[in-house]
């Protein structure tokens, strides 16, 4: 009846707890800005089940996909969520996160794997380079005629 009445305790203490700091609105801040830490978790999860438990090398292509998805939500969540205009290769690279962590860390070493993502990392640069080509183009275009220019200037024959 001891035990019973301890673990009551404990649980009336946490209901009481998470009242109070939901009462100084701690879980508004956690729930709007702090969510990815729930995509997180899953993904330190795999990497704990591999490293500690010696589980197949495949449980780290959830982890990895699932942390770089993370990333990309926190620094969308920070920074807004206009950036994903930008970021959305993210969700492939994602994949190419995770096979390849399966493939760094499987004793087998599968050549299939290691090629997946390869063509999927390099699937994701090119849409990150068109993407920022076609949304930041212009800057680009206006950096590279001002260096172009000042090349020109600098280079030419003294008389």
């Amino acid at each position: 009846m001891k035990r019973n009445s301890y673990a009551s305790g404990l649980a009336i203490i946490a209901v009481g707890v998470f009242l109070l700091l939901a009462k100084f609105g701690i879980f508004g801040f956690v729930g709007s800005h702090l969510w990815p830490i729930f995509v997180l978790l899953p993904s330190l999860f795999f990497h704990v089940l591999y490293f500690a438990r010696g589980a197949h090398s495949g449980v780290l292509v959830p982890g990895g996909i699932l942390l770089t998805y993370s990333l990309m939500f926190f620094y969308c969540n920070f920074f807004g969520w206009g950036a994903m205009a930008y970021l959305w290769p993210g969700y492939i690279l994602g994949v190419a996160v995770g096979l390849f962590e399966s493939y760094y860390f499987d004793p087998n070493k599968p050549r299939g794997v290691l090629i997946a993502s390869g063509v999927l990392a390099t699937i994701a640069a090119v849409f990150f380079g068109f993407t920022l080509l076609f949304t930041q183009g212009v800057y680009l275009i206006a950096i590279i005629l001002i260096l172009i220019g000042a090349a020109m200037i600098y280079r030419r024959p003294r008389a």
